[in-house]
């Protein structure tokens, strides 16, 4: 196994008919923290692609996703008992559309809309704390929101 590995991950995204900023979250399958949508990647599919992919798998969301990443992170990702790899995760932001009732792991994961700073203070990675965070301050300012946003519409 590699020293590092590359992983994708989707950030769902949605506003509230306040206009505030909501980001959807999911439970990890083996300790329940709470985490973005991720995986690696896949054969013959655009890394924006397959964010997308596990977005619909793991949270049961559908919508428009950026090209773009928004930022990056890292975490140490348990493989056995004895055996872990750090990873470094590339974020594409997304729009959400719609969530479905009916996904794939929804007997695995409990998925929940949170505020920018409130899932800022469940996730464990310092970097991806400060990437949700980030997104408290103005988020259609952001050149890929605002392009995402754009596109969405």
């Amino acid at each position: 196994m590699p020293e590092t590995a590359e992983q994708i991950a989707a950030l769902p995204l949605r506003w509230n008919t306040a206009g505030e900023l909501k980001v959807l979250m999911v439970t990890s399958r083996d300790t329940g923290r709470w985490v973005m949508p991720k995986g690696w990647e896949m054969d013959g599919k655009k890394p924006w692609r397959a964010a997308e992919i596990e977005a619909l798998e793991e949270a049961g969301a559908k919508g428009y996703i950026s090209k773009d990443i928004i930022g990056t992170y890292g975490y140490k990702k348990r493989l056995t008992k004895d055996e872990s790899v750090w990873c470094t995760v590339r974020v594409y932001p997304m729009i959400v559309e719609k969530l479905k009732r009916d996904w794939k792991e929804r007997h695995q994961r409990k998925r929940h809309w949170f505020t920018p700073e409130s899932a800022a203070a469940r996730v464990h990675e310092e970097a991806l704390a400060e990437l949700l965070i980030g997104l408290e301050r103005k988020p259609k300012k952001d050149p890929i929101l605002k392009a995402l946003l754009k596109n969405a519409r």
